[in-house]
């Protein structure tokens, strides 16, 4: 027996897609290993082990979730889905309340007895994703009515209002992947363009109005920092803001080709945040172009296969269950890539597998685990389809 068929038989589902979860775990280790220098003297005396041992562990935790997922028929998601996604909308709302402060802004809550928090918009993430395939698959007979579209609208709309007063560009993500989903699964165009319009409609009035607006009296929000993103994006600052992004540029630009070498980062010193929200740009100074480029193929190799599971999907249920996830982490991927080199305001959104990360870590490798669930069960169909013999 050849390794790849001992490999085939206990790692089961698409091949390119279990290598591009072992890759990007790679990269994420070695770069939060190096990001973190800075932070471990700063807050464990020099102990550079601890966030290396502490990404690493939470990791092997996600990853052992991911091989239960793909092992797991992918049609029982549909049925947990109905139940975690209300589940997930009653924690978001706790959070907003009674949730621990991370970054300047409400995200988490901490799970008593353990020393750890919770980001509930990734659970939230998750099972909306599943929702969504569940509901769009039952409902493909009636999908160009407009009592569809506003049942699944208004769950959307529920998700997103509770993520975005801490979480603004998270909730943006969300909104634009849900609505690439709705448009995979067929929901009327009329509809659609109507959403988008409204949609950008309302981006218009909320950047004119933080524009305009004097944020003071407003320190406890994060209406300030809206604000400053926005202007120190568009320059309006005088360039006083531009900190973040500049530090990155120069990361960015100095890394040349083939970077300065694992380890040899200098702009994490420099850096906010270097091993979550700006790890693409120690990945590039580290290993240059090179490595950056991988990081993007290898989302958009993500991406291919997935749409691959989406031809050979025998169920709607599965091939939008599939593409929902992938565009969900590929999109905050690119957006996360994008504010590193400077072309998109500053965010906060990370590269699943890659970032730093505790639950994060986790519920990115369930997601990637029920891809891999959908694409085993496709390839056991196909095992069990009677072979033609030629006459």
């Amino acid at each position: 027996m050849t390794f790849g068929t001992r490999f085939s038989k206990i790692f089961k589902g698409d091949p390119w897609i279990w290598a591009i979860v072992i890759l990007l775990s790679l990269i994420g280790i070695l770069a939060v290993y190096s990001a973190t220098v800075t932070l471990a003297f700063s807050k464990h005396g020099g102990n550079t082990e601890f966030y290396f041992l502490r990404h690493t562990g939470f990791l092997l935790i996600g990853l052992f979730f991911l091989y239960l997922c793909h092992l797991v028929n992918y049609l029982y998601f549909s049925r947990l889905s109905q139940l975690f996604l209300w589940i997930s909308i009653g924690l978001l709302l706790v959070t907003l309340f009674v949730g621990s402060e991370i970054n300047n802004a409400t995200r988490v809550l901490p799970i008593p007895g353990l020393g750890i928090t919770f980001q509930t918009s990734d659970m939230a993430k998750l099972f909306l994703m599943m929702y969504i395939a569940r509901y769009l698959s039952k409902n493909q007979e009636e999908i160009n009515s407009f009592s569809v579209f506003r049942n699944i609208l208004i769950v959307i709309l529920i998700v997103v209002a509770l993520i975005a007063p801490e979480n603004l560009s998270t909730s943006l993500v969300v909104f634009v992947t849900c609505c690439m989903l709705l448009f995979i699964g067929r929901i009327n165009m009329k509809y659609l363009a109507l959403l988008a319009g409204t949609g950008i409609v309302l981006l218009t009035v909320l950047i004119v109005t933080l524009l305009s607006i004097n944020t003071e009296n407003l320190g406890n929000t994060r209406i300030p920092t809206w604000k400053k993103r926005i202007e120190t994006f568009t320059n309006k600052d005088g360039g006083e803001g531009n900190y973040q992004q500049l530090q990155s540029k120069i990361a960015v630009a100095t890394g040349g080709f083939f970077g300065k070498g694992p380890g040899n980062s200098t702009q994490r010193a420099f850096l906010p945040h270097p091993y979550s929200d700006f790890i693409y740009a120690i990945i590039v100074e580290e290993y240059g172009w090179f490595g950056g480029a991988l990081v993007v193929a290898l989302f958009i190799l993500l991406i291919f296969r997935c749409i691959r599971i989406v031809v050979e999907s025998p169920k709607a249920f599965g091939a939008l269950l599939a593409l929902g996830l992938c565009f969900s982490m590929s999109f905050q991927a690119f957006v996360n890539m994008g504010v590193a080199v400077g072309i998109l305001p500053v965010t906060g959104l990370t590269i699943p597998l890659v970032s730093m990360g505790g639950t994060s870590l986790v519920f990115n490798s369930i997601a990637f685990g029920v891809i891999l669930s959908v694409s085993r069960s496709i390839q056991e169909n196909k095992d069990k389809e009677p072979t033609k013999v030629a006459a």
